[in-house]
């Protein structure tokens, strides 16, 4: 048994595998998500097309998903965030991170996407590209510290106005 790459701690063949071979439709939003991300890492990159919503499959190009997703490492994938797209739902959202190793760099990329449902079947609309994370330094200032800018002022009298 091999572990799904989405990330979910099932194995592939329980979880995304039946979307991604047609033996099921994924029954949300973060389903159908997670199943296009293992679609990447697997290389079944046909998937992706098929779970493009019908009015942007002919902006697709397949060639540069298969070179996309077979020159890269896929290394794992967050949820951030989801908004409706449950199996009740027509329409959802979903915010993740992607990570992969591409030409010995590791990338993330950070989407927030867009589904609807048709006729019982989830399908991705758009996304659009979430800025990097950010890393937040500790390392707070007092307020009579020297001002981090290098002003040589206080901080209280400089940035911490």
């Amino acid at each position: 048994m091999k572990e799904c790459p989405c990330g979910s701690g099932k194995d592939f063949e329980a979880c995304c595998e039946p979307y991604i071979t047609g033996k099921e439709n994924a029954p949300t939003a973060e389903a159908l998500m997670r199943s296009r991300y293992s679609a990447y890492a697997t290389g079944h990159v046909d998937y992706l097309h098929e779970s493009l919503a019908p009015e942007k499959q002919s902006e697709h190009d397949p060639e540069a998903v298969r070179d996309w997703a077979e020159k890269s490492e896929w290394l794992g994938l967050t949820i951030m965030d989801t908004k409706a797209g449950t199996e009740k739902d027509e329409t959802g959202e979903v915010s993740f991170a992607a990570k992969f190793r591409q030409n010995n760099m590791v990338q993330e990329h950070r989407e927030h996407s867009q589904f609807r449902k048709e006729d019982g079947k989830w399908f991705y609309v758009d996304g659009y590209l979430l800025p990097p994370a950010t890393v937040r330094n500790e390392n707070k200032v007092g307020r009579n510290e020297p001002c981090p800018c290098g002003s040589g002022k206080k901080y209280k009298k400089c940035c911490g106005k």
